[in-house]
């Protein structure tokens, strides 16, 4: 029998929407395998989260915790869930390839010593074996994968899957593991912001985005659009470009390599349009470019494109918005 084990991460005392995709994910595979679907959280507090995996389907839920980590380390998951992964005898390891996840999957795949592969949106099994399936060439095209480890770390996808139903009356077991990091691994904390910097908002939760790229020229411009957002009730976000300058935090990355985001807005300003930032945006319903160059690959994508600086246009729109909105 299959056993899987899922990371399922949490938002305050709730699970994130990445670890309810990693458990809609997790159950398929369990049903297709004829498995068994387990889960870990790591948490100050763990029990409200673990009722919750149980209730998405999860027959155990291992509960790692202790107040150290309330807050996100990067030591400190590896060595808890690498050690409930050694517990529960798991074959696979499944959690959402978001910013956490991206930071998570290399590592644990190296401590397990299992196969690792990444922006999983689906599977089929052949006598029982996975194999699974991600989009390629930009997602233009999807590969077929299998592994030759016989334990694997799946990295999913974010808002590649339908979420399970919740059941409420469903019955599961809750295991507390002990575990107790040494002063040693906490010395050299990485900590990973889930929330933007500038917004109580996660990019991968809002609904408006208003995005910021090199075109922008500086950290000064992104008060133009942190104003803007604010008025939408939206969050800003930025190109890779604008995070490698030190315009603004890593954590407002969108793109392959940072925040895959799905909103009903996304206003793009002074964004080219580079391959990896396109893939972060895919399932955006409506894209707004703002840029001088009309030559932008981000027009492709766009289903309105403003040419125009955006020194006019943001200050112009936010004003108008102020007296319909305000």
């Amino acid at each position: 029998m299959t056993k899987i084990l899922v990371f399922a991460n949490q938002d305050g005392e709730c699970l994130s929407s990445g670890a309810r995709e990693a458990l809609a994910f997790g159950g398929r595979l369990a049903s297709s395998t004829g498995g068994e679907l387990r889960a870990v959280l790591l948490s100050a507090d763990a029990t409200a989260g673990a009722r919750e995996a149980i209730a998405y389907g999860a027959s155990i839920a291992y509960t790692v915790s202790n107040p150290l980590l309330a807050e996100y380390d990067v030591d400190l998951y590896v060595n808890s869930i690498y050690s409930v992964f050694q517990q529960s005898d798991a074959d696979i390891l499944i959690l959402s390839f978001d910013r956490v996840g991206k930071n998570l999957v290399g590592r644990l795949a190296t401590r397990i010593g299992a196969s690792a592969i990444t922006e999983v949106v689906d599977f089929h099994t052949n006598n029982d074996k996975p194999t699974w399936i991600r989009p390629i060439y930009g997602d233009k095209a999807y590969g077929e994968y299998t592994t030759t480890r016989s334990k694997v770390v799946v990295g999913i996808r974010q808002k590649s899957q339908v979420l399970a139903e919740i059941d409420e009356k469903a019955k599961g077991e809750i295991i507390p593991v002990d575990y107790t990091p040494s002063e040693e691994m906490i010395v050299t904390k990485l900590v990973v912001k889930i929330q933007s910097a500038l917004s109580d908002i996660r990019l991968e939760d809002a609904s408006i985005i208003v995005s910021g790229g090199r075109g922008v020229g500086g950290p000064e411009g992104f008060n133009d659009l942190q104003t803007l957002a604010k008025l939408l009730g939206g969050t800003i976000g930025a190109s890779r470009a604008a995070c490698d300058a030190g315009w603004v935090s890593s954590n407002l990355q969108v793109g392959q390599t940072g925040a895959v985001v799905a909103p009903d807005l996304y206003i793009a300003v002074g964004i080219s349009g580079a391959s990896q930032h396109l893939a972060g945006i895919t399932n955006a319903k409506t894209v707004v470019a703002i840029n001088t160059d009309p030559e932008a690959p981000i027009y492709k994508r766009a289903n309105m494109g403003v040419l125009a600086d955006y020194k006019t246009v943001i200050p112009a729109l936010t004003e108008k918005l102020k007296k319909v909105l305000v």
